[in-house]
């Protein structure tokens, strides 16, 4: 089983205080990994990392992805090789229509990998099979990028995104916040839909709830900026029973 994500001893800082001690974990192709632990453990810090989002310091260590070199590239280039990140909070968009929105990063993924762009009648052929598969509404579609949308359609918007976008790894931050059991459920359902021998999932939550629905493959509990722990998915029932506390007395 090949390698896709590798993060080396890495340290990361923000406005001088450093948030990574030293974290190290490896995904291979085809496995679902959950992230848990408390809050201020570090775990959205990771994701953002990896990602590329502004405001973070890496100070050591690195991060391979298929082996390259994921902090020598910028966030659009990442996405282009295949990282996705899924919000904890999906971001509004006024103005900007979902539907050209989602063309636009398509097509834009497609010309950095030199690939021809889709015309605008096979775009909305695709996208039209694609959320009917998922359950989404075309109506959804003509609105404004999460705009007025509630939290699980924010939610199945970035599944939708993932299903159009077919990345190698994606990232779900805390995806389960603000969900009601019904609405965690289909957003789970899109998720496992795309669960794939070429496609991983790194998948950060403090609870155990949302891996009755995603079932993952390797749990990892994170505290005080460092995995300190690793296992199979029973480690999420024992952090469910017992708490994070002896994780984080131990990292201490």
């Amino acid at each position: 089983m090949a390698v896709l994500l590798e993060v080396k001893d890495l340290q990361v800082s923000v406005a001088d205080r450093e948030i990574l001690h030293g974290l190290t974990l490896t995904v291979n192709e085809g496995e679902v990994h959950a992230i848990m632990g408390p809050n201020g453990s570090g775990k959205s810090t990771l994701s953002h990392v990896i990602a590329g989002k502004p405001g973070y310091e890496v100070t050591g260590g690195e991060i391979l992805f298929k082996g390259e070199n994921l902090l020598e590239m910028e966030p659009n280039e990442r996405a282009a090789k295949g990282v996705f990140l899924a919000f904890q909070y999906p971001v509004e968009i006024p103005g900007v229509a979902t539907m050209n929105f989602l063309r636009t990063a398509l097509n834009s993924q497609r010309k950095s990998r030199g690939e021809d762009e889709l015309s605008t009648p096979d775009f909305l052929k695709r996208v039209r099979e694609v959320s009917g598969s998922l359950g989404i509404p075309q109506e959804m579609l003509k609105r404004g990028v999460n705009v007025g949308f509630s939290g699980g359609e924010k939610k199945r918007n970035e599944v939708l995104q993932m299903a159009l976008f077919q990345p190698s790894l994606c990232i779900l931050d805390e995806m389960d916040s603000g969900l009601d059991i019904d609405a965690l459920r289909i957003a789970s359902e899109g998720v496992n839909a795309l669960r794939a021998p070429n496609r991983s999932m790194v998948v950060i939550t403090h609870y155990q709830r949302l891996l009755d629905y995603i079932v993952p493959d390797v749990v990892h509990v994170m505290s005080k900026g460092k995995v300190v722990r690793s296992g199979g998915k029973e480690l999420a029932l024992e952090l469910e029973a017992n708490g994070y506390a002896q994780y984080q007395e131990a990292a201490a």
